[in-house]
């Protein structure tokens, strides 16, 4: 039980978000919402689709503007028809279809059509069933009705006028059912391959072949409460605009064509010009980067009658779609795809590579849901293409606002979690908030400022925090896109943790990485320091990788996310043995990240205060692959003075003056350092290597009087070569003894 809650709660994420996306989209789509974007990706698909060859069962028998022209007559007679059947009936087709309104006569030769008209078994004629009004209903020409050889040619405009539905049949007010005119030509051509259409018992579907006809229903697709009246189906075109054979009617009247053209063929008989008012939009009919083509409605016929004629001999796939139910199911599919990708990878954000790859999988995951959605199309399945991409999109977007949110309130709650991945360590756990710690091997990274509490003593305090927020703010970039975890700031300290909350392999490498990294922002922040008149800064590094408790620890009232232990301590004490531009580590780390992988500039044996045992530390100079950073090296240069500087020296115990006041000479000095000589053999005292002292020039000049100087603060590094003598690093130098110190280089 307590596995299925921690199931449960660490992806709370998901249960919420998917069913939450998919209702708010299902109703989207009810309301008709998606419908518009639904039909544009519907032609898309057609239009990507590669052209189907022409079914050479249909021709055409186009009429245009040159005909009109040739024979002389805007509206071309009813004796003009009668001999183009005539010859048409001469070439054998199996079935004439004559889309052109003739309900009335019109002269010269309307005699002639008539007999023409009973004379002719396969010819089928068209009237206008549907309309709003009387006027907008065309009667069939009367020889033809006692025949029933009379189809219904209205063709389904959707709202954005594209013709996507063709009629089987569509039923007068009168409760006559009318055959339309492509199903009309359909049968008869069928009829001789002796397939007859037959009634599916149970439903109101039929077959032909072995194939069934499914209606139309309202919802169907991308629809949305469509008039589903009659016997409809969607159209499958096999083309664009003139992807039939068509030949002109001159053509024909003058004997143009070879001997056995027609011959057991279907040929309409329709208007192709563009100036005549018979042409309708399609799918194919406008793409993104081409105008409007509208087909002809003779054309539309002719592709609704091989859709029926294909799909009941050679089995081209009608357009189908799924069930209501099963399309609900498609859009929870997709919500809960975007919910799940986005909800497990939301812990990768804190990386703008790993962020990238998040990217990149949403983007792969829509470009399947794509692929899949086309290759169905191409089988002739309407999968719903715009309401699942809204659900996957809508999760990726809704869960990535949770967190986001989440994050901030939990920010501004524990003010001192600065690192997203202690944020999200927060949000997979429900006891993220729990006190409490646990053993784990981190690696700690401790970085302090060299000289900077004796130099905020110098200045405002608006400055200090000014220069605090600029070193912060700089280092903070660096160690987060290092996925460091910052623990606290102290002051100027900083404490950084590697392998907490997440552990990785490559915490060691990064730890490193990351130290070098913020020695090299350092001199970006000194520029900046510099241009705004302050002093520039030294910054101190220590590395050390070992076994430490890590987690919420205080009270219940104030807790905080820390670590705790020796090793945190020997980290503490491997810092404060660098000086200004070092990262020191010690073997634990070194054998972390491997020697290989590492610049080593050099090691030593110390033993720091409170360790039983001396322990290595080695210097580092740069890291290699994948990071390749490198620090610059510079060499000290000691020159001698004219005449060495009198100065008493105190040692420091951290930040504390020990009482014992030294006394020795300054005699040697560098850019950064200075040579220092014990006054004489009894004061043999020399402190030890890596210890801190403060400085103070005695008996200089400083307006005309003589005096002590301001505190120096300094490191010593190793003792030199000549008996009685050691060597110092500068960690900060009042501008007033820069001058005194300079001008005594010989």
């Amino acid at each position: 039980m307590t596995n299925l809650k921690k199931w449960l709660w660490q992806g709370r994420g998901i249960w919420i978000t998917a069913p939450s996306v998919t209702v708010c989209v299902i109703l989207f789509r009810m309301l008709g919402l998606l419908q518009l974007w639904e039909w544009a990706a519907y032609d898309q698909y057609m239009r990507l689709r590669s052209p189907e060859p022409q079914d050479q069962r249909i021709a055409i028998v186009g009429i245009d503007e040159r005909d009109i022209q040739s024979l002389g007559q805007p509206i071309l007679a009813d004796g003009v028809y009668a001999k183009l059947i005539r010859k048409l009936k001469a070439r054998q087709p199996r079935v004439i279809g004559l889309d052109i309104f003739r309900d009335i006569p019109i002269e010269p030769g309307h005699d002639q059509l008539v007999k023409v008209f009973e004379s002719t078994p396969n010819l089928v004629g068209i009237e206008k069933v549907v309309g709003e009004t009387k006027r907008e209903i065309v009667a069939p020409p009367p020889a033809l009705k006692v025949r029933g050889q009379v189809g219904a040619n209205d063709l389904i405009v959707d709202a954005d006028n594209k013709v996507r539905r063709g009629l089987i049949s569509v039923d007068k007010p009168t409760g006559e059912t009318v055959y339309s005119f492509s199903l009309h030509l359909a049968l008869r051509y069928l009829k001789t391959e002796g397939i007859q259409p037959e009634m599916i018992p149970g439903s109101q579907n039929w077959k032909l072949g072995e194939t069934i006809f499914r209606r139309f229903q309202p919802n169907d697709g991308g629809y949305v409460r469509a008039d589903a009246g009659g016997y409809q189906i969607l159209v499958n075109y096999r083309g664009g605009a003139k992807h039939f054979e068509v030949v002109s009617l001159k053509d024909v009247l003058n004997h143009r064509l070879p001997p056995d053209w027609g011959r057991d063929r279907i040929i309409l008989i329709g208007v192709v010009g563009d100036s005549f008012p018979d042409f309708f939009t399609t799918p194919y009919s406008s793409g993104l980067f081409s105008g409007v083509k509208p087909m002809a409605g003779v054309e539309v016929h002719a592709n609704l009658t091989s859709q029926i004629i294909s799909a009941a001999m050679d089995g081209r796939p009608l357009m189908r779609t799924v069930s209501d139910v099963a399309e609900g199911v498609w859009i929870f599919l997709w919500a809960g795809i975007g919910a799940v990708l986005t909800w497990f990878w939301r812990h990768t954000g804190c990386l703008s590579q790993k962020s990238y790859h998040r990217r990149v999988g949403q983007v792969f995951a829509a470009g399947i849901l794509l692929g899949i959605t086309y290759l169905a199309f191409l089988y002739g399945w309407w999968l719903t293409i715009v309401p699942p991409l809204m659900a996957f999109t809508g999760s990726c977007v809704a869960i990535t606002a949770y967190i986001a949110h989440t994050a901030a309130a939990i920010q501004r709650t524990f003010g001192r979690y600065l690192s997203p991945e202690v944020v999200v360590n927060l949000l997979e756990n429900q006891d993220g908030l729990k006190l409490g710690g646990k053993r784990q091997k981190v690696t700690i990274l401790t970085a302090d400022l060299r000289g900077f509490t004796a130099l905020s003593e110098k200045i405002l305090p608006e400055d200090v925090v000014n220069i605090l927020n600029l070193y912060l703010a700089s280092m903070l970039e660096v160690i987060l896109s290092y996925q460091g975890t910052i623990d606290k700031f102290m002051g100027d300290g900083i404490l950084v943790i590697f392998g907490a909350p997440t552990m990785r392999e490559d915490d060691g490498e990064r730890a490193v990485a990351c130290a070098v990294a913020m020695q090299l922002t350092m001199s970006r922040v000194n520029a900046k320091m510099e241009e705004l008149g302050w002093f520039p800064l030294d910054m101190g590094i220590g590395i050390n990788t070992g076994e430490a408790v890590v987690g919420n620890i205080g009270s219940e009232k104030h807790s905080e996310y820390t670590v705790i232990g020796n090793q945190v301590n020997l980290a503490f004490r491997i810092e404060s043995c660098a000086i200004g531009n070092q990262v020191l580590i010690s073997e634990s780390t070194l054998q972390e990240v491997g020697a290989f992988r590492l610049t080593i500039n050099g090691s030593q044996r110390v033993q720091p205060k409170g360790v039983q045992q001396p322990i290595t530390i080695y210097e580092i100079g740069g890291i290699g692959e994948p990071y390749n950073l490198v620090l610059s090296q510079h060499k000290d240069v000691f020159c001698s003075l004219r005449h060495p500087i009198p100065i008493i020296y105190t040692l420091l115990d951290g930040k504390t003056l020990t009482s014992a006041i030294f006394r020795g000479k300054m005699i040697k000095l560098s850019n950064q350092g200075a040579e220092i000589c014990i006054r004489s053999q009894d004061e043999p005292f020399i402190p030890p290597p890596l210890s801190d002292i403060k400085i103070n020039l005695i008996n200089i000049n400083i307006d005309d009087r003589r005096t002590i100087s301001e505190d120096i603060y300094a490191k010593v590094l190793e003792w030199s070569e000549t008996a009685g003598s050691f060597y110092i690093h500068f960690t900060f130098i009042p501008t007033t003894v820069t001058g005194i110190l300079s001008s005594s280089v010989e």
